[in-house]
């Protein structure tokens, strides 16, 4: 009998930033070897996942997330702070180390018709996060790949079709396939329902709830739907202008936002129900230039409840009751 090709994980793992800060050098180039300035992308942002749980990160376009994402998937480095795989940090992985991260890491990207390639058959897409020159034989991955495809709710042999063949929904049902088919514990999920039909959303978050509980999976939502955010989220993390504003339990910082960035956001979300209304918070300007961005909180030029000390001091990041955390000068 031939042996598993990639044995499930067995040890609970956990992945943390702290401090994660990545600057990219402004339009312009740059002139003798200096850049025209930086784009301060992230700025010190320190969250943490554990298996079994979920992180939603919310935040208008501009905050951060995806390159917060980035620099979990290690297609970025961070310019400063770390990142920590199973109490170890990214930056002094060996080879094996770093093997290991990508099969335990894996990702789910916002259009599924981008993502898969139209030339490759299902079974070859699913199957390239796999290691190759192990010793594995084709029999044993070409059974793990009908196996994922079985448990996204695909047929067994969709894998002798081509991408065009299927609907979006069950492109993205292929994606998350090959995401699973390494078996991760960490799966990033940038935006992974946005590009689909409303009528089919419902479907693809069922599954990936379904999937979570049944392979003890940690996920990091990246969103701009907060109502998919919330329906996975377990914690909740909201960004603005590169910087964290607002870290708590998901159900808690929806009942009881303490930022005002966050209860505005929040006041733009559909309601669970037509009863639970919330009133309508409509903030003036845009969301600043990260090239320069204001000093003290970043919000504060566009906050309806900022204080004298909000446009020259940074706020601290402090814990405001048990596992709710906020930066701001109400507290």
């Amino acid at each position: 009998m031939e042996r598993q090709a990639l044995p499930p994980h067995s040890i609970s793992m956990k992945l943390e930033g702290v401090g994660l800060t990545k600057y990219f050098p402004a339009t312009g180039g740059f002139t003798l070897g200096r850049a025209h300035g930086w784009v301060k992308a992230l700025d010190g942002v320190s969250v943490q996942v554990a298996e079994g749980e979920t992180l939603g990160i919310v935040g208008e376009s501009g905050s951060g997330k995806t390159t917060l994402a980035k620099l979990f998937l290690l297609l970025e480095r961070p310019t400063a702070g770390s990142l920590s795989f199973d109490g170890k940090e990214t930056r002094a992985f060996d080879r094996h180390d770093l093997r290991r991260y990508r099969r335990s890491v894996q990702a789910v990207f916002q259009d599924p018709y981008s993502s898969l390639n139209p030339r490759m058959r299902v079974e070859h897409i699913v199957a390239e996060p796999l290691p190759r020159g192990n010793g594995v034989s084709r029999a044993v991955m070409a059974e793990r790949v009908r196996e994922v495809l079985q448990l996204v709710g695909l047929r067994r042999d969709s894998g002798a079709l081509y991408p065009h063949e299927f609907s979006g929904g069950q492109r993205q049902r292929i994606a998350i396939a090959r995401a699973l088919v390494t078996y991760p514990k960490f799966l990033i999920l940038d935006e992974p329902v946005s590009a689909l039909d409303v009528s089919i959303r419902a479907q693809i978050l069922n599954l990936l709830k379904r999937l979570q509980e049944e392979l003890a999976l940690a996920y990091v939502i990246i969103s701009h739907d907060l109502a998919a955010a919330r329906y996975l989220a377990t914690r909740l993390a909201v960004m603005y202008a590169g910087k964290l504003v607002e870290v708590g339990a998901c159900d808690a910082v929806y009942a009881e936002p303490l930022h005002p960035y966050t209860e505005a956001l929040l006041s733009a979300a559909l309601p669970l129900h037509p009863s639970a209304r919330r009133p309508r918070i409509v903030l003036a300007g845009e969301v600043p230039s990260p090239v320069n961005p204001p000093a003290g909180c970043r919000f504060h030029p566009r906050c309806p409840r900022a204080l004298p000390q909000c446009s020259r001091q940074e706020p601290e990041w402090k814990e405001v009751s048990p596992g709710r955390f906020t930066a701001c000068h109400l507290y």
